[in-house]
């Protein structure tokens, strides 16, 4: 299957071409950035150690990817996801945990409009 043409790196006065939005060295600065300016702050509070500590067990128990086990599909858990959020008041508890692929991940939040919120 052809694939799309790499593109220009996002970040101001980059000339790398890449396939994401960013290339290797910007996408982490991206990152940083959105850690520090748009994520809510209270966010640090609840996913410190513990949560690292939850998330590794229960991904450690689900390996694959439940919404694409369901399709049929065997792909690795990369991401462990709440299904109703800490904001909202979700828990840690394992019923409300779902462990997901990146693209699953995605999507979900991508549909929630999570990080890309109209401003």
């Amino acid at each position: 299957m052809p694939r799309k043409p790499k593109r220009p790196c996002s970040f101001p006065g980059c000339p790398r071409l890449t396939e994401g939005r960013f290339c290797e060295e910007h996408e982490k600065a991206e990152a940083r950035r959105y850690e520090k300016y748009d994520r809510d702050p209270a966010v640090r509070r609840r996913y410190g150690r513990a949560w690292k500590r939850i998330r590794d067990r229960y991904a450690s128990q689900h390996p694959l990817c439940e919404q694409c086990k369901e399709n049929g599909v065997l792909r690795p858990v990369e991401e462990v996801h709440h299904k109703v959020p800490l904001s909202e008041g979700g828990t840690h508890d394992e019923s409300n945990l779902i462990s997901l692929c990146k693209e699953c991940h995605a999507r979900i939040h991508a549909g929630r409009g999570d990080r890309w919120h109209n401003r």
